[in-house]
């Protein structure tokens, strides 16, 4: 059967398991390490990575999994979960769950997988802040609950990490590090995720949320550094010209904000007549609706001239954010003017890339082109995936964020866990 996730990476698996509870999950796995199949854990495909495309072997579809349980200050939730299905629960409950990937149709377990992240991780950081235990089936068939704070057991060199406020490439090992902060982010390489226990936090207070114009970039980047410290700041995304243009919006560059409390921010430079503001659930979805929209306008785009878009998920540390920036445009206006996009969480600095090749040669060129850029990003002490994960479409990509040592580190911890190398193949890892 063909499965493919939302990265275009072609998939295939034999066979393919919808197990109902994590016990089948666990029984499943264990007769696939007698059986020495390669299994791949699936769930809503909306990953941009790669990582739910099976190469060969069985897939297990985690999407019957939907426990959903809200008490105070947690919810029990199964990997199937849908994460709007969370948020409407929670929101339900009075409570908030904070990371807000923009793929609201994505799984709990897909967010965990890649510790994804949201345009609120300015303020609250990435899904792994916010798990507080899983329960993981393993290879072997065993079934364990990791709590937080629960060390690791085993010995680990501590690697080398960028100094970014997000980062999503490879395992964060360091002596004696959580196992769960080992769990969230591997990307379903170690073990498989049957049931997430999450932090919830207090309902927010009434929120102010704008997409504020601007006439020019050096505008837009201004207000950033200006606005970046401002007490109650949810969100901080940039909107490039190329961007607005494709949404048939005329401005140069727009800042999407969310602000909970009394707080006021310095409109300086800005085109405030223009912009827009809302308080109210519905012109926020809006907002949201806004902002999904330039993924949707990429696709079109990319439809349009039958090759896939190339995209980034670099970040680089605060200080070095109008820096990467200007290397984006200096390569890209240099080798692909008028083809490309960026936008995403300027707060974070962490801008995405959408390139549009529109021959062989422009596809072929784009490829290394997108590995430059990567390597640019690590020079400056950023990541190479920020939020969503190497999968297998951008596992080259671990070769430049760490040296060898640290990769074979890492591929020793792997083996611990999945010594025949059958869960995730090809995942961040290529196989031995």
């Amino acid at each position: 059967m063909d499965i493919t996730d939302a990265s275009g990476v072609p998939g295939h698996a034999d066979q393919v398991f919808s197990p109902e509870t994590e016990e089948e999950v666990a029984a499943i796995l264990r007769r696939a390490s007698d059986q020495k199949i390669p299994v791949t854990a699936t769930g809503a495909l909306t990953g941009l990575a790669g990582g739910a495309s099976p190469q060969s072997g069985w897939a297990v579809s985690l999407t019957r999994l939907r426990k959903l349980e809200i008490g105070k200050g947690s919810a029990r939730v199964g990997p199937g979960v849908i994460l709007r299905d969370l948020q409407a629960a929670v929101t339900n409950a009075g409570q908030f769950y904070a990371p807000d990937p923009t793929e609201n149709t994505s799984s709990i377990g897909g967010n965990i997988g890649a510790n994804a992240s949201g345009s609120r991780s300015f303020r609250y950081g990435a899904t792994r802040r916010h798990v507080l235990a899983v329960n993981v089936a393993f290879m072997d068939g065993s079934i364990r609950t990791i709590r937080r704070g629960e060390k690791i057991d085993f010995d680990v060199p501590e690697i080398s990490l960028p100094r970014t406020t997000k980062h999503s490439a490879g395992y964060p090992l360091a002596p004696g590090m959580d196992f769960i902060d080992l769990i969230v982010g591997s990307e379903g390489t170690l073990g498989v995720v049957t049931e997430a226990h999450l932090r919830l936090l207090p309902a927010p207070g009434e929120r102010l949320n704008g997409v504020v114009f601007f006439p020019s970039e050096e505008a837009a980047l201004d207000a950033v550094d200006r606005w970046r410290p401002t007490p109650g700041l949810n969100m901080l995304e940039y909107i490039d010209a190329g961007s607005l243009q494709m949404m048939e919006i005329a401005h140069a560059a727009a800042l999407i904000i969310e602000i909970e409390g009394d707080a006021d921010i310095d409109m300086t430079g800005a085109l405030e007549a223009d912009s827009w503001f809302a308080t109210s659930a519905s012109d926020r979805e809006r907002f949201r609706q806004f902002r999904h929209s330039l993924a949707e306008k990429a696709n079109g785009r990319v439809r349009g001239t039958g090759f896939a878009k190339f995209g980034t998920d670099y970040a680089v540390p605060i200080d070095k954010n109008r820096e990467m920036l200007a290397i984006y445009h200096h390569v890209l206006d240099q080798e692909v003017p008028g083809k490309y996009v960026i936008y995403g969480h300027i707060g974070d600095a962490h801008l995405h890339i959408n390139s549009f090749p529109e021959s062989p040669l422009e596809f072929e060129h784009g490829k290394e082109m997108m590995t430059g850029l990567a390597r640019e990003a690590v020079a400056l002490g950023g990541t190479v995936g920020a939020e969503h994960g190497l999968g297998k479409r951008k596992a080259h990509l671990l070769a430049i964020q760490y040296p060898p040592d640290q990769i074979e580190a890492m591929k020793n911890v792997k083996r611990r866990f999945d010594p025949d190398w059958l869960l995730g193949r090809g995942t961040l890892f290529p196989y031995p």
